[in-house]
This record gives structure tokens, sequence and C-alpha cells, in this order.
């Protein structure tokens, strides 16, 4: 089993095409590109931890204009055990997570799980979180001894990303690499 972690997807949501400058022509090609790039790396039986933004109550612009749309975007992820953390635009969507941020200890490493790095914790070594679309950078110190790690899907070519790759980057980022 491996530990993904994946944000800010905004299935269903045409405007973040421009919003995010995603390299997608239209909404169809953004879900199904996104859906596949899930499928090709997450097994069935991985866990993945969601932090935020999964897709908008409703798109009027889905080929199927589906009345849930969460029930149909999830239903086309292959993982059996996705957590979600609750992001901002997720109060009214379908997701229907209480949980707004959690802890856990992985890989060695105290990590912080949010949305909004509004609410990281400089208690924890790391704070993955969402929100920001990689417009503030991939990585950024928090306090003396903690790191904010963007997972928003722009930052990662719209793939979930695992704790391997994130401190490959990480340390890429300490050396002075591409990633800031």
């Amino acid at each position: 089993m491996i530990i993904w972690f994946w944000s800010d997807t905004h299935f269903g949501h045409t405007k973040m095409i421009e919003y995010a400058t995603r390299p997608f022509k239209n909404l169809k090609e953004m879900d199904e590109a996104l859906v596949s790039r899930f499928n090709e790396r997450v097994d069935e039986n991985d866990l993945v931890f969601f932090l935020g933004d999964f897709c908008m109550k409703k798109s009027s612009e889905a080929s199927d204009a589906p009345q849930n749309a969460f029930d149909y975007y999830r239903n086309q992820l292959h993982c059996k055990n996705i957590v979600f953390i609750g992001g901002n635009h997720d109060a009214n969507n379908g997701t229907k997570t209480p949980i707004e941020s959690v802890g856990i200890l992985h890989g060695g490493s105290r990590i912080h799980l949010t949305h909004n790095p509004k609410h990281a914790n400089e208690d924890f070594k790391f704070n993955y979180c969402g929100h920001c679309h990689g417009n503030e950078g991939t990585f950024r110190k928090l306090g003396r001894k903690s790191v904010i790690v963007d997972i928003s899907v722009e930052n990662w070519d719209y793939y979930p990303i695992n704790i391997n790759d994130i401190n490959g980057a990480h340390s890429a980022w300490l050396k002075g690499g591409k990633r800031a």
C-alpha cells in the first residue's frame, strides 16, 4: 500500500482552467485527464489523503450534468481508501467530511494535513496544504523548523504525489533546485 496526497482538482469547475492557467482546452478534457492521472498511479488498496476542493456542487458543463457531482467524480477514482479533508469549496458539494485538519506520522516525519496554509501548524516539521494552486511556490518556510508543501495539482503535473517524491523535491529545493 502506498500513501498518496492530492489537492484542488476542482472537478466540474470550468473557470479553474483560466484561474489556475491549467493546460486543458475544456472541462471535459480537464476532468478526464485528472481521473486518468489518478487511476494511472493509485491502486485500489492504496490510501489517499485529499486536501480539499474536490469538485463543484453541480457542473452544468459536465458531459452528463450530474446532480451529485461528488459521487459522479468519486466513483471514477478506483481507490477505495480516500480520506477527504474539507476545502473552502467543499461545504455544499457532497464531500461531507468533518475533517478540517489532521496530523499523521509518515515516513518518519510528523505531517500536518490541511487545505488552507493559513491553518498550518509550525509544531509539525511538514505541513501539506492545498489552496494556493502553485502561486506561492511548492515549498516555503513556516517559522524556524517547519515547511509548507503545496500539494495542489498544479505543482505535481496534475498527479497524486507520494512522500518519496515530495521528499526528493524538498531535498532539491533545499539545495537550491527548481521547486521554489
